[in-house]
């Protein structure tokens, strides 16, 4: 079995992407490794260049900053990378540059891999994820954070990234045919020293909307205020191994007090219906096989 990881990143350094940390949590599982690098204002490319000679190999892009639709030029860039896997790659593990796997789910990954690979009505494997927000102690527990994303899929040339690489189609707008996996993603999107997040919240939203949108909805500021948030849990477990480093490093402090959580009567209701029923009403970009 084959298995080629691969991602794409652009300004890792000046917006404090755990990008190197993300490709080497998935690189014990993969022969090889694909990173799509855009043209950078830091040394991202010498970041990238310093992780896994041996095994990673650069794809250098210029992003089209116009493709403001909905992110769309996420979506390109992650082609870019995918698009240059080899064939004879039977499992194609994507990752973004702020999410990390834990080491503990290694085994069980490779053993779905293993399991599935020769059935190829399978386009997919589905994890389950954790969103951490303010500080490596809390996760996001109300439903605006997506619960699963297809991160594992076929190297099939009608199959491409969707929207703004959050998920992948195939052939005419198809969702993908997937089987669910007991493994988490731990996104790491909404931790960073304040003022990094503010940095990306100011530039970040480029890639959606225009200036005038950006001047009325983007809040200017010099750090970000990360006290406007609707309700956490805290997180209780360990953290990947490969994360140990930034988290010592964490030069801010975030608390949250949980009895000010605010859940609507629609997250209460979601919440009922998955805990006692098993029943899931968010959005799937995804068909998936019992």
């Amino acid at each position: 079995m084959k298995v080629t990881g691969f991602t794409f990143i652009r300004n890792a350094i000046k917006y404090d992407y755990p990008v190197e940390e993300a490709i080497r949590s998935v690189l014990p599982l993969c022969d090889e490794f694909v990173v799509a690098v855009g043209q950078s204002e830091d040394d991202t490319l010498g970041l990238i260049r310093s992780i896994c000679p041996e095994k990673i190999r650069i794809v250098e892009t210029i992003w089209n900053d116009t493709l403001r639709e909905g992110g769309r030029v996420l979506a390109v860039e992650t082609d870019k990378a995918y698009r240059t896997i080899s064939s004879d790659t039977d499992w194609a593990f994507y990752i973004q540059g702020d999410e990390v796997l834990h080491e503990k789910y290694h085994q069980l990954i490779k053993d779905a891999m293993l399991k599935w690979k020769d059935d190829t009505q399978i386009d997919g494997l589905l994890f389950n994820y954790l969103h951490f927000y303010g500080s490596y102690d809390y996760v996001g527990s109300s439903a605006k954070w997506y619960p699963n994303e297809i991160r594992i899929v076929r190297a099939r040339q009608d199959i491409y990234s969707y929207r703004d690489a959050q998920g992948f189609r195939k052939g005419d707008n198809q969702k993908l045919l997937v089987k669910s996996i007991d493994a988490y993603i731990y996104h790491y999107g909404w931790v960073k020293e304040p003022e990094a997040m503010q940095r990306k919240q100011q530039d970040f939203n480029k890639l959606w909307h225009d200036q005038a949108w950006i001047d009325q909805h983007v809040i200017k500021a010099e750090a970000f205020d990360y006290s406007n948030i609707d309700a956490l849990a805290l997180f209780e477990q360990t953290h990947p191994l490969v994360m140990t480093k930034r988290i010592e490093q964490k030069n801010w402090k975030f608390e949250h007090n949980m009895a000010f959580n605010r859940l609507s009567i629609k997250d209460k209701f979601k919440r009922i219906l998955k805990q006692y029923f098993g029943i899931n009403l968010g959005y799937k970009n995804y068909k998936l096989r019992s």
